[in-house]
Parts: structure tokens; sequence; C-alpha cells
């Protein structure tokens, strides 16, 4: 397969399981997120889509102190800040009452997609064993009493 046609997969996937991901929030928080059809709910996480790789890095720079104190978990209010947004950009083809709502969602959001990425093994964390180093053969692996 060609590096571009690779790309593009990816690209589709990962827009499929961030769409998914979106409805599912919307399921969950029936009547607080509201999409008009589905169409407008792909629009919508493509817009999710375009705004997490341009606006959220600009975000986490700037809020990268805040980021520190708090062990990454100011990174869920980012996401929320971009759910709501894009509520405020499509107006009456997909809402997000308040900003309560869009924290909600995007938790939601955010453990469907880690969830989804790891069932299809398209996760960017890996965990990877390294051999234990060599024993030396000076090393005495006899009793050792401490006193």
């Amino acid at each position: 397969m060609q590096p571009g046609t690779r790309k593009l997969l990816r690209f589709l996937g990962n827009w499929a399981i961030n769409t998914f991901a979106v409805l599912i929030a919307a399921i969950i928080l029936h009547g607080h997120i509201r999409y008009a059809n589905p169409t407008d709910l792909i629009v919508a996480s493509l817009l999710l889509g375009i705004l997490n790789a341009f606006v959220r890095p600009v975000l986490m720079l700037l809020a990268l102190p805040l980021l520190i104190f708090t062990l990454g978990l100011f990174t869920l209010v980012i996401n929320a800040l971009l759910l709501y947004f894009v509520g405020v950009l499509m107006g009456p083809y997909f809402q997000v009452d308040s900003f309560g709502f869009a924290f909600l969602g995007a938790l939601i959001i955010s453990i469907v997609s880690v969830a989804l990425n790891v069932l299809t093994g398209s996760a960017r964390v890996s965990v990877q064993r390294r051999p234990p180093p060599p024993k030396n053969p000076r090393d005495d692996d006899g009793p050792v009493i401490d006193v």
C-alpha cells in the first residue's frame, strides 16, 4: 500500500472513531448535546478534528503551566472548550447546552476514543519490555548478611 493511501485510511479511521465517540456522547447526554441529522454529526466531528489538529496545540502551549500543575487534567478543560466551540460554530445544527455538558461530553469522547483506539490497534501508546541487563560474572549469588 502506498504511503498516501495509508495516511488517508488512517485519517478516515480516526474520523470514524471520533464520529462514533461524539455519537455516544450525544446519546448519553441526550437533550444536552444535540444534532439535527447524521450529516450534522459527521460535520461536527470533522470540525472537532480540525480544531484538535490546529487550535488544540496552541491552547496546550498557552496553558502549559496549568497542565503541569494539574498533571495533565486541564487537557479535559481544553477538550471541553473545543467541543463547546464546535457547538457555537455550528449553531442550530449541532448544539451543546453549557460548558458543564461540554466537559462531560469531552470526558465521554476521550474515554470512548481511547477504548476504540486500543481495540482497533491504532493506539499511540505502546509498552515495550527490555531484556534484563546481563549479569556480571564477578557478582556472587551467595547469601547476603546485613549487620
